[in-house]
Parts: C-alpha cells; structure tokens; sequence
C-alpha cells in the first residue's frame, strides 16, 4: 500500500504527523489503515439505553446489579470483578480507541462526556452482552485538546472502577492504553517494529495519566514476521468467564514476551 501524495510533505511537528510520516517511511497509507481500522468497529446505535456512565457513577450499584441480572455465571466477588473489569475493556476498546483512530485520520474528534456515553444490552453470537455505546453531538478537539480531555476522563473515571467496581490498576489502564494506541495497533503487523514501538511508546507517555505505565510497546516475533506489539502489564480477567480465555496482549505472557524483546532488541 503506497501512502498518497497529498500528505507527503506534512511537517513532523505533531503526533499524527509523526505517525503518517512513520508508515510513509515504510510505504503504508495512513488514510486507508485508520479508516479500514474505524469500519471494523461495533455500532451499538439504536439499542436500548440502561443508563449513563454519569448515572453509573453517582449511583454505583446500578451497573453493578445490571451486571449481576444480565450475566447469572457472575456468582462470586471474583467473578463479578472479571465481568466489571471486562466490561471496562469494552468501554475503551469500543469507545475510546474509535476516538484515537479518528484523531490521527482527520486531526480532530470529538470527545464525550460522562452522560453522553451509555450502557446497552445487546445480541452476540446468540448471547445477551452488555456493551458501551456513544451518543452523537460531541465538542471536536485537536491533538492537544484531545491529550488533556482524555488524560482527565479516563482518570476522572478511574476512582469508580477501581474503588466500586473492584477493577485492578493493571486491567483499567492497560485498557486505556491499548484504546489510546489504537491507531499502532492497526498497523502492528505492517510497519517496521522498532520504529512504531518507540513511536507508540512515547505517544502514551504524553498522557498526564497511568497509562504508559501498564502497556510495553515491544517487537515480538510471531514465526518469521516480526510485529510491534501491546504488551500488557495487567490481566481483565476474562480467561475467568465462561468460553473465554486470555486475551493475546494479557500479562501472563509479559515476561517471556520481554526477554525476547531483547533479545531482538540485541540483534537488530
């Protein structure tokens, strides 16, 4: 894939375009990669709203007893953690992580507030799911408004995860950070590894919250392809629920994933 012309030229004085530079450099199409990533995205519009996030957090057990109603395997404390913590990986994996995709394809995104973000009940696979949809009509942001606003939410929601919910400080901001990275994760098979994990790396680490603290952006080899990948320092504990198993960036992998890291890291 050939990255057009017409973005050839931009000024490497920004994150996005450090990024379109970086595929550029390895003849891959930004423009093309982030939209494709963005369609492949779930679209929830149109379900039935429970309630708000803003609702979820001045009233916690609203979620919490949704969740026990919706999903009858949630029968223990531990249990009703792993359905809490995964079903905060939806919300930044579904939500967020559209967001950060957006944002390096147009420049700008619009961001939601707490009461513009709900909780619905869905069909997958022949199963009833609670998911995170986001209502239209958001404030666009720019880079910079987007790495504040976003830096503020995440850690403005995290006291209701963890304290209510019983997340772990290693599922909620590995979460995060796999959302924020999104637009690396789509080309984490396509671009050159070293560069687009250094890249990555440091675009989480402008974030004024944890999340650089929970991913390690580290090339990993899969048989002869070498990859930039997420390497998590948390679990969501999804490997706990039924017909679910660890996630490929969990951190039960973490420390052999690293020691090959340098590995690689020592022969490049």
């Amino acid at each position: 894939m050939i990255h057009s012309g017409l973005h050839a030229c931009a000024r490497a004085d920004s994150w996005r375009d450090r990024y379109w530079q970086r595929l550029a450099h390895d003849t891959l199409d930004a423009e093309l990669i982030l939209s494709q990533a963005l369609a492949m995205q779930p679209i929830h519009e149109g379900q039935r709203r429970l309630f708000s996030l803003a609702q979820c957090m001045e009233t916690p057990d609203l979620l919490a007893g949704q969740v026990r109603q919706h999903y009858p395997a949630a029968s223990s404390a531990r249990l009703q953690r792993a359905y809490h913590s995964v079903l905060h990986q939806d919300l930044a994996l579904s939500l967020l992580a559209p967001l950060a995709l957006r944002l390096f394809r147009d420049g700008r995104v619009g961001l939601p507030t707490a009461e513009q973000i709900f909780v619905v009940p869905v069909e997958q696979d022949g199963q009833r799911q609670l998911r995170w949809f986001m209502e239209a009509g958001q404030t666009e942001v720019d880079e910079q408004g987007f790495v504040a606003r976003m830096s503020e939410l995440t850690t403005d929601w995290y006291p209701f995860f963890r304290r209510m919910l019983g997340v772990s400080p290693g599922s909620y901001w590995s979460s995060v950070a796999l959302a924020l990275g999104a637009p690396f994760a789509a080309v984490w098979n396509l671009a050159r590894p070293g560069p687009t994990c250094e890249l990555a790396q440091s675009w989480l680490k402008g974030f004024q919250n944890e999340a650089s603290a929970f991913v390690d952006w580290i090339p990993v080899s899969f048989g002869d392809q070498q990859t930039a990948f997420p390497q998590r320092r948390g679990c969501c504990l999804a490997y706990l629920l039924p017909d679910m198993g660890h996630c490929g960036t969990c951190g039960v992998h973490r420390k052999q994933r690293l020691q090959a890291a340098c590995v690689i890291a020592r022969s490049a």
